[in-house]
C-alpha cells in the first residue's frame, strides 16, 4: 500500500475518505422513508385521452316515408367501424355545432355502415331539418358513439310497441329476436301508413308476429289494448311519443318490474313482466321547485323555473355545456358540485360530489357547480 505526500495511508485504495457512520445513518433512514412512500402512492401512468370522434362519410340518403329519412354511414377509406348492439344510438355533430341523437337501425352484423332514420319536425330544435337539408350524399359528418341507453336484454318471450320513428330502435330488436328463434310480437303505430318507415322491411318478417295500427285506420290505441299480448314472463320494449309511452306505463300490471331503459332488473322472477322504454325527449319534471345555479368559473348566477331542468337554463348562459341524452343515463353532462344538496332524480346519478344537469336539481336554494 502506498503513502500519500504526507506520508499518511489513504483512505481507501481511490484516496477517497471515510464515510462518517453517523451520516451513513441519516443517509439510510430518509432513503427508507423515501420507499416506504413510494409503496403507499401508486404511480400514476400516463393515460392517453380517448378521441371519441368518429368521421364518417354520407353514403346514401334514402327516403322511407313521409318526412322521414334514412342516412347511411360508413367510414371514409371504408373500413370497419365499431360494434354495436340493438337499442344503440349515435350522437349526430351537425354542421351548425347542433348535438343530436338517433338509434341505428341497421345491421349490427354490417360492419362498414350504420344508419339512421330522421323526421323532419319543422317546428323542433332545427335539427332535423338540417339533416334533411344539408346532410347530402357524400357529406362528411363527425359522430361520437355507439352507445347504448336502451339494452336489449335476453327473454324467452318479446313485446315490441314502436310509435312512428319510434320504430328506429325497436327494428334491430325484432330482428334479433326473430333470428333467436324467441317468441315475439310487434305493435307498430302511427298517424297512416304513409308515415311510417320500413314497412317493407317488416313485410319481410313472419306477418302473424307484425301488427300495423294507424290511427286513420283503427282510432287511438289505449294501453290495455297494447299490452295485450304482454303474458307472464314477457320484456315488452317500447319507444315512441310521449303519449304513447304515458297510456303504456299507466297500464302495465301494478306489481310487475316497471323501469327505464337501463335498469337490470335484479332479483326479478322469470314470470313477471318487465317494462323498458326509451323516450324522444326528456320526462316532464314532476314536483319540481325553482332553485338558483351558480356557475363558479364565470361566477354566472343562473335562475331555475319550477319546470324547467337546470340543463336549459345553463345552456342560456353557457351553450357549450355538453349534454347528451337528457334522460340522466349517458353521463355526459355530469359536472361537478361545489356547494349545495342536489336531489338526485337519476339511478345514475350517485354521490353528492356531482350531479346529472339534464334531470337532477335541489329541493330549493341554491346550487354552486364547477361550470
Amino acid at each position: 500500500m502506498t503513502r500519500n505526500d504526507r506520508g499518511a495511508i489513504p483512505p481507501d485504495l481511490w484516496g477517497r475518505r471515510s464515510r462518517d457512520p453517523f451520516w451513513v445513518a441519516v443517509n439510510a433512514f430518509f432513503n427508507g422513508v423515501q420507499r416506504v412512500r413510494s409503496l403507499r402512492t401508486p404511480v400514476i401512468p400516463y393515460v392517453r385521452p380517448v378521441d371519441r370522434d368518429l368521421t364518417v362519410v354520407v353514403r346514401e340518403v334514402r327516403r322511407e316515408a313521409a318526412d322521414v329519412v334514412s342516412l347511411r354511414l360508413g367510414a371514409p377509406d371504408g373500413g370497419v367501424l365499431p360494434a354495436w348492439q340493438p337499442g344503440c344510438h349515435l350522437d349526430l355533430l351537425l354542421p351548425s355545432g347542433r348535438r343530436r341523437q338517433y338509434s341505428l337501425c341497421g345491421d349490427p352484423a354490417d360492419r362498414r355502415s350504420y344508419r339512421i332514420a330522421v323526421r323532419r319536425l319543422p317546428g323542433g330544435g332545427g335539427g332535423s331539418v338540417e339533416v334533411h337539408d344539408e346532410l347530402s350524399e357524400g357529406r362528411t359528418v363527425t359522430v361520437q358513439g355507439p352507445r347504448n341507453a336502451f339494452p336489449f336484454l335476453a327473454s324467452e318471450s318479446y313485446l315490441f310497441l314502436a310509435g312512428g320513428i319510434g320504430i328506429t330502435p325497436i327494428l334491430p330488436m325484432v330482428q334479433a329476436a326473430e333470428r333467436a328463434g324467441a317468441d315475439w310480437r310487434l305493435v307498430y303505430t302511427g298517424r297512416s301508413r304513409e308515415t311510417l318507415p320500413f314497412l317493407d322491411e317488416l313485410a319481410e318478417l313472419p306477418a302473424s308476429r307484425v301488427v300495423v295500427r294507424t290511427d286513420d285506420e283503427h282510432g287511438l290505441p289505449d294501453g290495455t289494448e297494447l299490452l295485450r299480448d304482454a303474458g307472464a314472463g314477457t320484456a315488452v320494449y317500447c319507444c315512441g311519443p310521449a303519449p304513447m309511452i304515458d297510456v303504456v306505463r299507466a297500464a302495465f300490471s301494478p306489481g310487475t318490474s316497471r323501469s327505464p331503459a337501463t335498469s337490470r332488473f335484479p332479483g326479478t322472477s322469470r314470470s313477471a313482466r318487465t317494462l323498458h322504454y326509451e323516450r324522444f325527449a326528456p320526462a316532464p319534471i314532476v314536483d319540481g321547485r325553482p332553485f338558483t345555479v351558480e356557475l363558479a368559473r364565470t361566477g354566472t348566477v343562473v335562475d331555475v323555473p319550477a319546470g324547467e331542468s337546470a340543463l336549459e337554463a345553463i345552456r342560456r348562459a353557457a351553450p357549450s355545456v355538453a349534454y347528451s341524452c337528457r334522460q340522466g343515463f349517458c353521463g355526459t353532462c355530469r359536472v361537478g358540485v361545489l356547494d349545495g344538496t342536489v336531489d338526485q332524480r337519476a339511478a345514475s346519478d350517485q354521490g353528492d360530489d356531482s350531479m346529472l344537469v339534464c334531470v337532477s336539481r335541489t329541493r330549493g336554494g341554491r346550487l354552486t357547480l364547477d361550470l
